[in-house]
């Protein structure tokens, strides 16, 4: 089920009415709702895909609970390494076990040794890389007591399957989550309005930015071979505002539907095109994953305590295994590289702490510094993309080669050119909207403390136009993290 789609915009009011009409008065009531929700939305992409999600659940449930109650440290270490091994067995095999005997079977060729290894004929379960992550999460904690276990199944069910962020996140703690859980939640008139604003502004980045963008993208990208150079940074460019349309996007629809029902989820995006160096962007673009990955395994890691080297290589390891987390393809490990080689100045010179604030805050425009500086990163975040959007690596080696030829500086032309401006439009609307509301959690928070409500409904009626008259709602508009 799309949030996109009208299958969500029936479900969504249905569970709001009878959350808070039918079982408000009782928080055992309505997580029990919204459990049986979250599983409802989960078969509505493939049934049997429940059943492991129901078992993945249950294996942490089950091992949080043992090793809570262990009486040594070692029957603590067993249970905590049996969830972590069959989390990442289920993970690997699902998403990794094909890229790996593919590799495997492609090396051993150079030595002049041919083998046909067992490929697996299995769909990706949607979501396995999030509600995993959720799980491994909540048993290290347990595991290095910050926190004890949770001995109600549904509440902690409810944790690892909530449906706002069950599918493409954000990567939720325990911590965060499981207290709002297990709290009685109140109807606010103001979080659910902010709510459904944050969601109608995400449907805007989605439907108007995203899905316009990916029509221009895809005929550039799959057909690059033909193209000037030109036309292939115009499709990079495209697939930028695709993906952060895309996936910031989804990261609206599910904060702003969490609040509805009184939670509030991680935030997963603070405008990170706007960013002044990588680490900023690093700390800006999908904020719950980045901050997984710096609490699990870059400072488990040693993190920044053993000096420059440490630092160096534990950089590159989290930012390769980021990549990989993306996707079975050397692709997403080369993007991550990359990332990391872009971030390895600001490492070595010690500056990947200088941009912490807001860009320009309190300002209208920004500096010149810091207008190159945005530009100079997203020149960077754009090349990083390529790989990110190629088929494999010798494409995205031709799609860059194609880049640097004398028709750079020709026009851009391709089939659907004559389409283009009214997006190239949108885009510059987009993100100057994005630029006024950049100290806000979302660009158009502020459209919520405007004192006049005619102007309050103005503004939502022009998105709502806007999305009816330039939404794309054709076919092939699935969210593009959801093959991760």
């Amino acid at each position: 089920m799309l949030f996109n789609s009208l299958h969500f915009a029936i479900f969504l009011p249905v569970v709001f009415i009878f959350y808070w009409f039918f079982t408000n008065k009782n928080l055992k009531l309505q997580n029990a709702l919204l459990l049986v929700s979250s599983y409802f939305f989960y078969a509505c992409w493939d049934w049997r895909f429940m059943f492991l999600l129901l078992f993945s659940t249950l294996l942490d449930y089950i091992t949080g609970l043992k090793m809570q109650d262990s009486k040594t440290q070692n029957q603590k270490r067993f249970w905590f390494w049996l969830s972590i091994i069959i989390n990442l067995g289920f993970l690997g095999v699902f998403k990794y076990y094909n890229f790996f005997a593919a590799s495997f079977a492609q090396s051993v060729s150079h030595l002049g040794w041919e083998i046909s290894p067992l490929m697996l004929n299995v769909v990706l379960p949607v979501g396995i890389s999030f509600y995993t992550f959720h799980g491994l999460s909540y048993v290290i904690d347990i595991y290095k007591n910050r926190i004890k276990a949770e001995r109600n199944f549904v509440d902690y069910a409810v944790f690892v399957s909530f449906f706002p962020l069950l599918v493409a996140g954000p990567i939720e703690r325990a911590t965060h989550l499981l207290p709002q859980i297990k709290k009685k939640r109140t109807f606010d008139y103001s979080k659910a309005a902010n709510g459904l604003r944050q969601i109608l502004w995400g449907l805007f980045k989605k439907i108007v930015i995203a899905d316009n963008c990916a029509v221009f993208a895809n005929q550039i990208f799959n057909n690059s071979e033909d193209m000037s150079g030109s036309t292939l940074v115009l499709g990079a460019l495209f697939f930028t505002f695709q993906i952060y349309g895309d996936f910031s996007g989804y990261s609206d629809i599910a904060l702003g539907t969490a609040r509805l029902f009184g939670v509030e989820l991680l935030r997963n995006f603070a405008f990170p095109y706007f960013s002044r160096d990588i680490a900023e962007f690093w700390r800006r673009w999908h904020i719950s994953l980045s901050s997984w990955f710096k609490d699990y395994l870059y400072i488990p890691l040693g993190g920044s305590s053993g000096g420059n080297w440490m630092r160096i290589r534990n950089t590159f390891i989290i930012f390769v295994v980021s990549g990989f987390w993306h996707g079975a393809n050397w692709t997403f490990i080369v993007w991550g590289f990359l990332n990391a080689l872009f971030i390895l100045p600001s490492i070595i010179m010690k500056t990947n702490r200088n941009h912490i604030g807001i860009v320009a805050k309190g300002r209208l425009l920004p500096s010149m510094k810091e207008l190159v500086q945005m530009i100079l990163t997203f020149s960077l975040t754009v090349f990083a993309w390529i790989f990110f959007r190629a088929v494999n690596i010798d494409h995205a080696i031709s799609y860059i080669a194609g880049i640097f030829k004398p028709s750079l500086f020709t026009l851009p032309k391709f089939d659907l050119m004559e389409n283009v401006t009214s997006t190239i439009i949108l885009i510059v609307i987009f993100l100057l909207i994005e630029w006024q509301g950049r100290e806000n959690q979302y660009a158009i928070q502020g459209i919520g403390k405007v004192n006049s409500k005619s102007i309050r409904w103005i503004s939502y009626i022009i998105i709502l136009l806007a999305i009816y008259f330039y939404g794309n709602f054709g076919e092939n508009v699935e969210f593009i993290y959801f093959q991760f």
